[in-house]
């Protein structure tokens, strides 16, 4: 059986078995090889993100990079120890030109996308959907702790890029990110079109904090000709990201091939540890009453303009979820 949590004491008896050839969807698997000081979590979304992606209709290129925001999402909001929410947010001036995606703590997570339909061209990738801003990372834990947000700047980069730039200027944690999204065709009396994807999120944290240690970051204004700071990485870390360099798209999305044999056949000669996976469901948490609420907070003149034909009529961005209310349950005055 795997190990409850990364976190806890392994006994040098803990048994040895072969990785599990059962595909898991909807599902974080945390990892680690000792032997090279690695930590990581592997995502397989399946039916959630499907149910996320579908509810809106995306065009392929939007749902690929909403796809790929909610597999980053889930490989950071996982690591959380509490039950809050951890929210990914993007800003630019692209054909999708706003992302949001809301992972609360465990298991639950909601997803939207803002796109410019004219502006969406074949072969354009994530660097040119998104285009020019920022990507904000959220951790809410609730209402009475202080918010924490990391900000990295998107130059037309990929979501892999950028996950890249936010450790190694907040976290400074050698980090490594995949991202992958893909729709599958499949015969049969099922659905034929259904969307997949999966990431994996790989980390060196040795023992020794020297091992671990980076090249400071440019200062942005050093004189021509002057010495940068620089530092070797560490033999165990360039043999990790090689080994995380070779995953294909394919592997992360087949619905044939578990998570447990694909970490096995990257990481099995140095030995490769698995824990008990982390489910995730696509939820969202909007509600007749989060509603009503939000509907009594607007002033009472914006609240008479929402009134259409009798009713106001609600509909939740995440979910595509309608909600009806008469004036008077709005809160309209006669």
């Amino acid at each position: 059986m795997p190990d409850q949590s990364p976190d806890m004491k392994i006994s040098l008896e803990t048994p040895i078995r072969a990785p599990s050839a059962v595909p898991v969807d909807d599902a974080v698997l945390p990892f680690e090889v000792d032997a090279l000081d690695l930590r990581g979590r592997l995502t397989r979304l399946g039916p959630a993100l499907d149910d996320v992606l579908t509810k809106h209709d995306y065009p392929p290129p939007v749902g690929k990079v909403l796809g790929e925001a909610i597999v980053l999402t889930t490989l950071l909001g996982s690591s959380l120890k509490f039950e809050g929410r951890f929210i990914l947010q993007t800003q630019t001036d692209g054909p999708v030109s706003f992302l949001i995606v809301d992972f609360q703590a465990p298991d639950r997570l909601r997803a939207y996308a803002r796109f410019d339909a004219k502006r969406l061209k074949d072969g354009q990738d994530t660097g040119a959907l998104l285009g020019k801003g920022h990507l904000a990372m959220t951790i809410d834990q609730g209402p009475d702790m202080s918010r924490y947000q990391g900000l990295v700047s998107l130059e037309g980069g990929s979501l892999e890029d950028a996950a890249h730039e936010y450790f190694l200027r907040s976290e400074q944690i050698p980090t490594r990110v995949r991202l992958a999204v893909g729709e599958e065709w499949r015969g049969g009396d099922g659905p034929r079109h259904r969307w997949r994807a999966g990431g994996m999120l790989l980390q060196f944290l040795p023992k020794a904090p020297e091992r671990a240690r980076r090249a400071d970051l440019h200062p942005g204004d050093a004189p021509d000709g002057a010495v940068t700071h620089s530092v070797a990485e560490d033999d165990a870390w360039v043999e990790g990201q090689s080994l995380i360099g070779t995953v294909e798209d394919v592997e992360l999305i087949d619905p044939d091939l578990s998570g447990e044999r694909l970490l096995y056949r990257l990481f099995h000669e140095r030995g490769v540890r698995v824990f008990q996976p982390l489910p995730l469901r696509a939820q969202c948490s909007c509600s007749r009453d989060a509603v009503s609420s939000m509907l009594k907070s607007f002033a009472a003149k914006d609240r008479a303009e929402m009134v259409k034909d009798g009713k106001v009529v609600v509909t939740c961005e995440f979910c595509s979820s309608v909600y009806q209310f008469t004036p008077h349950e709005a809160g309209v005055e006669e």
